[in-house]
């Protein structure tokens, strides 16, 4: 829930930033993109910080090779795309790179859901609700992409 969180607060405070004078947030979709930056900076932290690295790798399902790899590139994908989105040049590449990212790494959490490890101490996201979170993601990152 923490994503959605950073990601409703983060876009509603760019929009008001726009609305009381800093231009270049003036619009949704530059907010959206500060948003979705934000995060995708709070997920990827978790890909390098103590307990919840350690979980992050225990996602990973089991038939993947080298799951400690595969949980740092990820999460220095996610940081480089962050960064893409604040970039007006580069945002619409990186929304689009950050979707098939979330994409590719959605097996992994139906994996998770079945196999039922921890994050944080507290059960992975139910399949259902982790699936819905997941649209509600790739529709901001293709709505970046694709609008105006």
């Amino acid at each position: 829930m923490a994503p959605l969180i950073a990601l409703i607060v983060g876009t509603a405070l760019a929009r008001i930033a726009g609305l009381v004078g800093i231009s270049a947030l003036d619009g949704w979709h530059p907010a959206l993109r500060v948003g979705l930056a934000v995060m995708f900076t709070l997920t990827a932290v978790a890909h390098f910080a103590g307990q919840r690295r350690a979980d992050l790798i225990a996602m990973v399902p089991p038939r993947l090779p080298r799951p400690e790899l595969l949980v740092t590139v990820t999460g220095m994908l996610e940081l480089v795309g962050a960064v893409g989105l604040l970039a007006p040049a580069t945002a619409r590449v990186a929304a689009a790179g950050l979707g098939l990212l979330m994409l590719a790494m959605f097996p992994a959490n139906v994996s998770a859901a079945r196999r039922k490890p921890t994050l944080a101490g507290r059960p992975v996201t139910p399949l259902a609700q982790r699936t819905a979170l997941q649209v509600v993601f790739v529709a901001t990152a293709a709505a970046i992409s694709f609008g105006p």
